[in-house]
């Protein structure tokens, strides 16, 4: 596929997706991965192409990507270390990987070369997906997902699903906790001090706040959860079940949490037990152990299998997802971009896009402005264009919609 047409020419978004990757580095947004349903199969999106969002414009890029290729794949977990995208695990059309990727997306010539990491020392994760990660100190930091394991490395940390007896081969959901050591190339396996871990589970989702790792969530067997878990990532010991009093949310899986503050998490969407896709967001504040439900998000918009990012002034980036039970009725991938602002925006920002918004009205004093704010100038008007763009299209398909049914 053909990169995006200069946005002078035309307005591009990255494909829908579900069970992709995406990190927000500097002022850009980039995703890769995941998978759609074409006609009741999935597809896997291709494994070369890097989709950036530049934040300030609201403009999306396609990059063809070089080097050792990771596979098409989903439910890979990716994050962000130093301007390195890593990608671990994530399940293909061979099974479940525990491969480990990196690209450096702060490349001066443009290219996006993927490398694998092989020169490791020690011994990483068994295959799985659905995983998630801490990131601390420079390590990346995985807990649970859903994979396979030989008969031989079966134990308390795994939870039996299936089997296949010939060959021995067992699939379950996982609670262990595994690291790698960006710096010294280095897997290895924190011993586990004290407390009581969360049990095995897949579709979960992990956040950090200082040097606490926490849990929501995610499923196993049929049973999905909405218990609240810490690790405490210098001393290695868990918490237990947090326990909260007063209002909280439902049980889910595939949802998203996202630190908003030094003492807040941001959780949003995902799958309820009785697999309705949710459009909620709370949230938790460890200072008060309360969490707070959202009332002003729209109920139209929910998402599962998505990916939540937080922006340079505060807020928090939802792309892709489906807004169907992907179980059931595997066609409502998503490729538009939620933004949900989660506090005040600067003085900056405000003056910024009013003039985005005026821009026709202000054509003559533009130019007046000064030279050193002029570029976030020029940046807000073309994210407002675009906006206008997309809001324009999705009322003409609306539109179309309507006419196709009377």
């Amino acid at each position: 596929m053909a990169a995006c047409p200069p946005p002078a020419q035309q307005f591009c978004v990255a494909e829908e997706r579900s069970g992709h990757c995406a990190v927000v580095d500097g002022n850009f947004l980039y995703v890769w991965g995941g998978y759609v349903s074409i006609e009741e199969n999935e597809v896997y999106l291709p494994n070369d192409e890097l989709w950036l969002y530049e934040i300030d414009s609201g403009l999306w890029t396609m990059h063809l990507m070089e080097g050792e290729l990771p596979t098409s794949m989903s439910g890979s977990c990716g994050a962000c270390i130093n301007g390195k995208l890593y990608i671990f695990g994530g399940f293909d059309d061979k099974g479940y990987s525990n491969r480990l990727y990196y690209v450096n997306l702060r490349t001066r010539n443009g290219t996006y070369k993927w490398k694998k990491i092989t020169d490791f020392k020690g011994q990483p994760p068994t295959p799985r997906d659905k995983l998630s990660c801490w990131v601390y100190k420079d390590r990346l930091i995985y807990f649970g997902g859903y994979g396979c394991r030989k008969h031989n490395e079966l134990s308390d940390c795994f939870d039996v699903h299936d089997a296949f007896w010939e060959g021995q081969i067992f699939w379950g959901w996982h609670n262990d906790v595994h690291a790698f050591d960006t710096n010294t190339q280095t897997w290895f396996q924190p011993t586990i001090r004290g407390g009581v871990p969360p049990q095995p589970r897949a579709a979960h989702t992990c956040a950090v706040l200082g040097n606490k790792g926490y849990i929501f969530g995610g499923r196993v067997l049929q049973t999905r959860m909405s218990d609240l878990h810490c690790l405490n990532l210098d001393t290695w010991i868990w918490s237990g079940r947090i326990h909260i009093s007063g209002e909280k949310p439902k049980d889910r899986s595939w949802h998203t949490l996202t630190p908003i503050a030094d003492d807040k998490l941001f959780l949003f969407g995902g799958l309820s037990s009785d697999n309705v896709p949710l459009s909620d967001g709370w949230i938790h504040s460890v200072t008060t152990n309360g969490w707070q439900q959202l009332t002003h998000l729209p109920k139209s918009r929910p998402r599962l299998w998505h990916t939540a990012c937080l922006g340079t002034e505060g807020e928090v980036m939802i792309f892709g997802g489906s807004k169907d039970d992907l179980h059931f009725l595997d066609t409502g991938h998503c490729s538009d971009l939620l933004i949900f602002q989660t506090q005040p925006y600067s003085l900056l920002r405000l003056c910024l896009d009013c003039i985005g918004k005026n821009a026709s009205l202000l054509k003559n004093q533009i130019s007046w402005l000064p030279s050193k704010i002029l570029p976030q100038v020029l940046k807000k008007i073309t994210f407002w264009a675009a906006a206008n763009h997309r809001q324009e299209k999705k009322a003409e398909i609306e539109r179309q919609e309507q006419i196709n049914v009377t």
